[in-house]
């Protein structure tokens, strides 16, 4: 029977990373060096000081064409009696760079000298002693240190040991961390999964953040999850390697085998630290060598990399790894976190007049585009149970700054068309950006009035009046001054399985005992739409099966539709189409964008409302389908 760990611990970051590095410090696991090419040493870190062996130049150097002279010779000349020097004797033609002759001492340039005949030349101003002239060393004196140890060498560095006389180095071998893949549903790149299979991606991506901290990173073919299979990888892993990660297969299923394979083949100091993502963590050593068992989905992994492979393999160059600049943030929404564990939450960052505004992104630990989208990552303390609208947290940055203050931000609802104006404002202007944070119309509205974004995209329906968005500004944001500009106008309906296999054709037929709904969330633009519609048809929201679950962005309800998570859900057409799903029509609706007067005039909005009147924008919105924007770009309504 093969053995495996059933039961995950829960040991603290702080407890997990001290005792695996007390243990690397007890195996004496310390960096090695090699000798290499000076001109294959870019962005290599030196093993040993490196000293000139020459000196640079290592003669007398003429620094300017003309002629070398005895500066004695030259004594006198001026403008009102210059003085003539005769050939060989008292001077001698000299190109920039050539020695200096023997017994002269400066150079007169070409521009400063009267050629009166073949054998004579007349100058007007004495030469000091070593004029124009670089004198031997001038640059590198031979013994002279030239880089020190533990110096990442670049381009300059190269040039100038090699002006020093030096063509080998001893550099910190780069550590070779071996990656092996498992998992029986895996299939390499550039092949089509079928059902239950998945792309094998993370071995590439960690090899991108080895090769990025100075690694060398060695991926290995893919092992389907069978006990001996991995163990026999593992141990001939170690022989090659000087840190070894097995992905996925870390947690406690019925095929999770690493915690019982190393415990096996080696030593297991810790399986499961408590963060999220990241949890199912196996950290221990075999022969020698650090082994972590790395989480299969792809943001875990992300974070153990980066907490515990990130500092060793930096340690096996004998570098630190370098600080990530903090700035100072405040939540734009609440978060709700567990006390088990302490979570990296990932957000992204924009600035609102002197406000760093934090929006969350998707939290799953597989969501791989949070680690695309994110500007940095804030940490939640284990026994916090959350973080509170408003409240300020610290941000550990993984952008540039600089880059973060160019970002507009929008708040609100979500729509395709956002994503379409943020490529085309990185394409037309590369220093400006536009972050969509989905939290539904109310969420965008509730921003403007913390004065937390720059727009707020909405297309709240108001019962009453069935009027969009302006009763909801002027009841919600009655001290703001805002514009209310159209964006599009679009397709609002149910999302169904190609081919509509259970005859949905109305929204009468959510009440129907064999239908699955996925809703979105309270407060956005649709659930409003929705709830409108249910209530003009007196259905019962609680005979609809699913009305409670909420997604927060149409695609995300598309994909729980396409994936069989839900028979229907309501949507724009655009989302359906990306996702190969039918569409059936509820109502057409007015979507729009809210924007403060007070940024109006600025540099960034304005490039942002170019791009909506751009006929490149309207050709990529009309590829989507059921947009209309006949008014977009067209301000609708002040606020004055």
């Amino acid at each position: 029977m093969v053995k495996r760990n059933i039961y995950l611990e829960n040991v603290p970051l702080k407890e997990a990373y001290n005792k695996f590095f007390q243990r690397i410090e007890e195996l004496k696991i310390s960096p090695v060096g090699e000798k290499v090419s000076v001109e294959k040493a870019l962005d290599r870190i030196t093993a040993e000081p490196v000293f000139a062996v020459i000196s640079s130049p290592h003669y007398h150097a003429s620094a300017m064409d003309g002629a070398a002279v005895k500066s004695v010779d030259t004594y006198g000349a001026m403008e009102t009696s210059p003085k003539q020097l005769k050939l060989k004797q008292q001077y001698v033609p000299i190109d920039t760079g050539q020695p200096l002759p023997l017994g002269f001492d400066a150079v007169i340039m070409i521009e400063e000298i009267h050629e009166v005949d073949t054998e004579t030349i007349e100058i007007s101003s004495a030469a000091a002693p070593w004029q124009h002239v670089r004198v031997m060393g001038e640059d590198i004196v031979a013994t002279e240190l030239i880089i020190p140890v533990n110096h990442t060498v670049g381009p300059e560095d190269i040039g100038a040991m090699l002006a020093g006389g030096i063509w080998e180095i001893a550099v910190r071998k780069k550590p070779v961390v071996t990656i092996i893949p498992t998992g029986s549903e895996l299939v390499q790149p550039g092949e089509l999964p079928g059902s239950g299979k998945i792309i094998e991606f993370n071995s590439r991506f960690f090899s991108g953040l080895i090769t990025r901290w100075g690694g060398e990173p060695r991926p290995q073919e893919i092992v389907k999850d069978e006990y001996q299979k991995i163990k026999e990888a593992l141990l001939e892993a170690v022989k090659q390697s000087d840190v070894v990660l097995i992905n996925a297969g870390s947690s406690a299923g019925s095929r999770d085998y690493t915690a019982a394979i190393v415990e096996e083949a080696g030593e297991l100091l810790t399986h499961g630290v408590a963060i999220k993502p990241g949890k199912p963590t196996v950290i221990g050593i075999v022969e020698g060598k650090p082994v972590i068992g790395v989480p299969g989905y792809p943001v875990a992994a992300f974070f153990i990399l980066d907490l515990l492979l990130k500092p060793l393999v930096y340690k096996l160059q004998g570098l630190t790894p370098p600080r990530r600049n903090i700035v100072e943030a405040v939540m734009s929404r609440r978060v709700v976190s567990s006390f088990k564990a302490e979570e990296f939450l990932r957000v992204k960052l924009g600035q609102v007049r002197d406000k760093m505004i934090a929006t969350p992104l998707p939290r799953g630990s597989g969501v791989i585009t949070s680690l695309v989208r994110a500007d940095g990552f804030v940490r939640i303390p284990q026994l916090k149970e959350g973080l509170e609208v408003g409240e300020k947290v610290s941000v550990d940055l993984v952008k540039d700054l600089s880059e973060i203050k160019n970002t507009i931000v929008s708040i609100g609802s979500h729509d395709l068309t956002l994503d379409i104006l943020a490529n085309l404002l990185r394409l037309t202007y590369p220093e400006t950006g536009l972050s969509s944070a989905h939290v539904g119309s109310m969420g965008g509205i509730l921003a403007l009035r913390r004065g937390e974004t720059h727009l707020a995209g909405s297309h709240l329906l108001d019962e009453q009046t069935g009027e969009y968005n302006v009763p909801f500004i002027k009841r919600l944001l009655p001290d703001v001054k805002v514009v209310l500009m159209n964006l599009a106008y679009r397709q609002q309906g149910l999302f169904v399985p190609s081919g509509n296999p259970k005859n949905i054709n109305k929204l009468e037929d959510l009440v129907r005992e064999d239908i699955t709904f996925i809703n979105r969330q309270r407060g956005a633009g649709t659930r409003l739409l929705l709830d409108y519609h249910v209530k003009k048809l007196n259905l019962d929201p609680q005979e609809i099966k699913g009305y409670g679950r909420e997604e927060y962005s149409h695609l995300s309800v598309a994909a729980a539709v396409a994936s069989g998570a839900a028979d229907t859900g309501l949507g724009v057409l655009a989302a359906s189409r990306a996702l190969g799903l039918d569409f059936i029509p509820l109502a057409r609706e007015r979507y729009d964008i809210i924007i403060p007067e007070e940024f109006l005039e600025t540099e960034m909005i304005q490039r942002l409302l170019e791009m909506i009147n751009s006929d490149q924008f309207k050709k990529e919105v009309d590829k989507l389908g059921g947009y209309d924007l006949e008014e977009s770009g067209k301000i609708l309504w002040t606020s004055h």
